[in-house]
């Protein structure tokens, strides 16, 4: 098991006939089990490979309601309860001042995965289940609902503590509602927001496409350097863990580990030396799609000019080699 869990605290937050959140605390931490372990190493990995996350740094312009009772926490590490006791309060407060109806288990942990520590704080719904016991009768039973956790915040205790300044030690899922929950979050944490992962995606793919440009690479060896910076980058955000330049620039090129490295210092390039990125706006590296009036395309980009040829002066995509399953398909509409 690759996760260790220090401290687990639910509480349990229900709307009232008004629509206002109400909390049911429980009074004493959760005994720490395999299961306990279990469940934290899914919400770990769930909660990494949610897309499109917001990272902030903690403000002085904004009540610190949740960093001050973080901050006595680690100071006195017994006092998880408290933490937990006052982070939920503040939630409450928040989410009714940003008018957000929201119900369901609220879980703070602190745990530790491949020896970073974090503090995770989300809040799940529930989901109803069915079994078959063994006299084969029907029996029904609730589970937390980890897939759709939408609501959810967690900070790099180990990044914080060597630097509270961090632009991004500080996460959280910016949620359905958009502009709406990453408001709610900055206001509940006290936060600013701070490296924009979109932006850092933006950013690493111009950069490569620059740098492959620049260099003296044949069309094979570029769709080789392409795939290497985007699996290099999709590992990294599976394991939750920041883009180190130093590391995409040796995955890039073998033969020239630091090509990268020194082609973005030399062209003073806007490529930080570690951050955060989006792995889906990476998906461009790779694969070309697009989709409009009732037609949608997707194909590998080392494709193009071979297999697929666009002609932009005609406007028009042409496909060699349609995929059996599309072609069955045309085929038998065809000949009916």
């Amino acid at each position: 098991m690759s996760v260790d869990v220090f401290q687990l605290t639910i509480h349990y937050l229900e709307l009232d006939e008004q629509q206002a959140p109400q909390i049911r605390e429980r009074q004493a931490l959760i005994p720490t089990s395999a299961e306990v372990c279990h469940l934290l190493e899914q919400l770990h990995l769930s909660y990494n490979a949610k897309p499109a996350k917001g990272y902030a740094r903690f403000s002085t312009e904004k009540p610190q309601v949740f960093h001050d009772s973080m901050t006595l926490w680690l100071e006195q590490p017994d006092d998880f309860l408290l933490l937990a006791k006052s982070a939920t309060a503040e939630l409450v407060q928040q989410l009714s001042q940003h008018q957000l109806a929201e119900s369901g288990y609220l879980l703070l942990s602190h745990y530790r995965y491949l020896a970073t520590d974090y503090l995770l704080l989300c809040l799940l719904g529930s989901k109803e289940h069915f079994s078959v016991t063994a006299e084969l009768d029907l029996a029904a039973a609730k589970h937390l609902d980890i897939a759709r956790m939408q609501l959810a915040a967690r900070i790099d205790l180990t990044e914080y503590q060597l630097n509270p300044q961090h632009p991004h030690a500080i996460s959280f899922i910016r949620g359905r509602a958009g502009r709406k929950v990453a408001d709610f979050f900055l206001d509940f944490l006290g936060c600013e927001e701070g490296s924009d992962a979109k932006e850092n995606s933006k950013q690493v793919l111009s950069s490569v496409e620059e740098y492959l440009s620049a260099a003296n690479f044949d069309a094979e060896e570029k769709h080789q350097a392409r795939q290497q910076v985007y699996e290099y980058c999709e590992a990294q955000s599976k394991q939750g863990q920041d883009v180190v330049l130093k590391e995409l620039s040796e995955s890039m090129d073998p033969s020239d580990q630091h090509g990268f490295l020194h082609y973005c210092a030399e062209q003073q390039l806007a490529v930080a030396e570690q951050f955060p990125v989006d792995v889906k706006s990476l998906k461009n590296l790779v694969k070309f799609s697009g989709a409009g009036a009732g037609v949608s395309v997707s194909f590998e980009q080392k494709h193009l000019g071979e297999r697929v040829v666009y002609d932009p002066q005609q406007d028009t995509l042409t496909i060699r080699g349609v995929p059996p399953n599309l072609k069955d398909q045309l085929q038998r509409f065809l000949s009916s």
